[in-house]
């Protein structure tokens, strides 16, 4: 499974950095999420923490 953040999506609000237990998540410069993919272990807390639904996990 690979996390996978729509970037027209995500708000920035930052939920999922905050809610994210393995800290694989970070905001870019354009307040986008942007997952660190080596750090992920694909829990699927950050797709269910989003007020947006811009994270989705995919095969």
């Amino acid at each position: 499974m690979t996390v996978i953040v729509n970037e027209e999506e995500c708000t920035g609000c930052g939920t999922c950095v905050d809610e994210c237990p393995a800290e694989a998540i970070s905001l870019n410069d354009d307040d986008v999420a942007v997952i660190d993919q080596d750090e992920c272990t694909e829990c699927g807390t950050c797709v269910d923490a989003c007020p947006a639904g811009a994270i989705t996990m995919e095969d």
